[in-house]
Formats: C-alpha cells, structure tokens, sequence
C-alpha cells in the first residue's frame, strides 16, 4: 500500500476509534436523544455515516459511490427497527467497507476516475471528500458526547495537558 493510502487508513482508523470510544460513554437514552427536534441524535448520525460509507466504498472503482439502493433521506428517520444494536452493526458494516477499499487500492489507482452521484472525481479526491465527510460526522458525534456527558474521558489531548501528549502520533492505536 501506498504511503497515502497508509495515511487515508490511518485517518479513518482514527475517526471510527474516536467516535467508538466517545458513544461508550452513552446510555441508549442518550444515544436516541435529540437535543433540539431540528438536531440530530448520535443515533441518527450514525445511521447516516453508515449508509453513506456503506454506499461511497462499496465497489468504489466501479459504480458510483451513490448507490440506487440506498435511502439517504430515511437515514435521518428513526423507525421501530432502528436499535443501538441494529445501528452499530451497520455503523461496522460501513466502516468495513472503507477498510477493505483502501487494502484493495493501489497508488495506480489514485488517479482512476470514480463518480458520486454522478460527477466525476479521481480516487484520491473521492478519499479526500470521504475522509472530510467522516471527520464532520465523527465530530458531531464528540460533541453531543460532550452535551449529554460532559465528564466523559477526552477523546483528543485535554486541556492543560498540550506538553504532555503522546509523541508518537503515527502509531496505531
């Protein structure tokens, strides 16, 4: 794998880890509530960023990365079916999907023309624009953490504590 694509998995492998570890400190209650009826819930954040990963990585070469299958707008609805159960397994199934993309890719690849909803991007832009679309929803998902259990541990470098934050950035968590 190429140096970049190391890099891509290293950035997303840090989003998922980032928000695994902020949605443990959640009740269901909490992971279900909507501070405002105009604000989504971590819940629906989830959903989302899952039919979206699911969607933009699956068969990322060669279809496009807005699949006819899936449903954008029910992905912001909560319906009966919808537990912490049933989301997280898709949330790990879109996620998956990311992963076993950027092990398949090449740095020949990088420069392969894809297509989302319909216009074109190279590889290494779809990446880009995937990985700035993950970090927005991630931290979402920090933030309403924070509201709704605003003790829960950091998930970055505390305040305070700027000097004494881990060197070595580039290791795997």
């Amino acid at each position: 794998m190429s140096e970049i694509l190391d890099d891509f998995r290293h950035e997303f492998s840090r989003y998922k880890s980032a928000a695994d570890r902020a949605m443990a400190s959640l009740s269901d209650e909490q992971f279900f509530e909507r501070p405002a009826p105009h604000v989504n819930s971590v819940a629906i954040v989830v959903k989302h960023l899952a039919g979206n990963l699911l969607s933009r990585w699956t068969d990322f070469l060669t279809t496009d990365g807005d699949k006819p299958s899936r449903d954008r707008d029910n992905e912001f609805v909560i319906t009966p079916d919808d537990t912490r159960a049933a989301l997280m397994e898709s949330w790990q199934r879109g996620w998956q999907a990311v992963f076993d993309t950027l092990d398949c890719l090449t740095s020949g690849d990088l420069e392969k023309t894809v297509t989302i909803r319909g216009e074109p991007h190279t590889a290494f832009q779809a990446l880009v624009r995937g990985s700035g679309h993950a970090a927005y929803h991630v931290g979402q998902i920090a933030y309403l953490v924070r509201l709704f259990c605003p003790d829960s541990p950091w998930l970055t470098i505390p305040p305070g504590q700027s000097r004494a934050h881990r060197a070595d950035y580039r290791k795997p968590l």
